[in-house]
């Protein structure tokens, strides 16, 4: 018998007292190569706990690992998980973006195959979609995927890519055919990590961490099964993954939080500054949680279906936004340790380093999934139906496009 909303909230509380640090806390750091194995092991064991409390993927199908509960649970289990922190970061990709589009546009062996380890912690996926000359333009990758003795060879450069050294699959975007238009010739591929041609490199961040790579394909071999979504069929199986992504990036207004900081680790860091009596600073603290408290509300609406998937770009830019204006005032509240310490030693008062992390990290949530230039284009276009940004290249076939178009 499923649980009431009620019932369901006091189980899911319980559960996360007994298994989730406080987002009050300090997070645990994730600097070094054996600090990043720690958290991508830690955040296999928390997801399998989760599905073994059945909380994991409430709103997914039972046939592939879900609980087949209606959004109002989901939005349930973030509103009591916002008091704590969830070390499932290095899943985020898989579970908030490759997850769903498999569901979306998959084939049922697909679903079957590459699901339900997804929710029991075990696969991690990454999104190789980014080029050096295709990141705001994604429709100009020019990864090349060619035929091959009943397969499908990719060649080409992915960069940017999230966890790209820790993930088992990738979500790959290559060109099929060059011979029509840019948005109409590219195929999304599933593509095993380890394989032979698949060289991972990390890129170094202000932030003094790696959470991303460059992903070289080198003649890497995919069978016809690992197709996803249809062949030259890859933009509308890609803008059901960006839409994803834009929600998983917002998630947790939410997302923020429950990735170490939010308004109540705010809260507390005023309280041990004693500045919880100073006017502007109550100002502060009442906007971020009212902004914090929209953007919950903004991804309900979004999980319920009440607004168009593409305003899953309003809520990103709204994140982006939240990251700003929280890891900003933290780091004030610290004062001259948040100005004078680095990522790795800055502070007294809760979450001292993590604040300064926040703070070189938030440039990256208006870059990252699409920028925020990008992000109002699409909430201009197709949330609010204004005419659409002149494209002289859209309809020309690829192979004749001027180099840097």
């Amino acid at each position: 018998m499923t649980d009431s909303l009620d019932r369901f909230r006091t189980r899911a509380r319980t559960w996360l007292e007994g298994h989730a640090r406080p987002s009050i806390e300090s997070p645990a750091g994730r600097r070094d190569p054996g600090q990043r194995a720690a958290a991508v092991a830690r955040a296999r064991e928390f997801q399998r706990q989760l599905f073994d409390a059945d909380l994991a993927a409430l709103c997914w199908p039972v046939a592939y690992g879900g609980q087949g509960l209606p959004s109002a649970f989901q939005q349930a289990f973030n509103d009591e998980s916002a008091d704590f922190q969830l070390p499932v970061g290095p899943l985020t990709v898989g579970l908030g973006m490759c997850g769903p589009t498999l569901l979306a546009v998959g084939t049922e062996e697909q679903r079957t195959r590459f699901v339900p380890p997804l929710v029991r912690g075990e696969d991690l996926w990454c999104q190789l979609f980014s080029e050096p000359g295709a990141g705001s333009d994604l429709a100009a990758v020019s990864t090349i995927a060619r035929r091959d003795a009943g397969a499908w060879v990719l060649s080409g450069q992915k960069v940017w890519t999230s966890g790209g050294h820790d993930a088992d699959w990738g979500a790959a975007l290559a060109r099929t055919d060059p011979d029509v238009p840019k948005h109409a010739g590219i195929t999304m591929f599933i593509v095993d990590m380890s394989a032979p041609g698949v060289t991972v490199r990390p890129l170094r961040q202000m932030n003094g961490e790696a959470d991303f790579d460059e992903v070289f394909l080198d003649e890497v071999r995919v069978p016809d099964a690992h197709v996803l979504g249809g062949i030259d069929q890859g933009w509308p199986a890609a803008l059901t993954m960006l839409t994803s992504e834009r929600v998983a990036v917002a998630g947790g207004g939410a997302g923020i939080g429950r990735r170490g900081l939010g308004v109540q680790s705010f809260i507390a860091l005023a309280h041990a500054k004693s500045k919880t009596a100073d006017p502007i600073g109550r100002q502060r603290l009442v906007d971020l949680y009212v902004h914090e408290a929209a953007l919950s509300y903004l991804e309900a609406r979004l999980r319920e279906g009440a607004l168009a998937p593409a305003a899953g770009s309003l809520a990103k830019l709204v994140t982006a936004r939240l990251a700003k204006d929280l890891s900003s005032s933290g780091v004030d509240l610290l004062g001259p340790a948040g100005v004078a310490g680095d990522a790795g030693d800055a502070g007294d008062g809760p979450g001292g380093a993590e604040w300064v992390r926040l703070l070189l990290s938030a440039p990256s949530y208006s870059i990252g999934g699409g920028t925020d230039e990008i992000q109002k284009n699409v909430v201009g276009e197709r949330v609010l139906g204004l005419p659409r940004e002149p494209q002289a290249d859209r309809n020309m076939p690829f192979r004749d496009v001027p180099a840097g178009r």
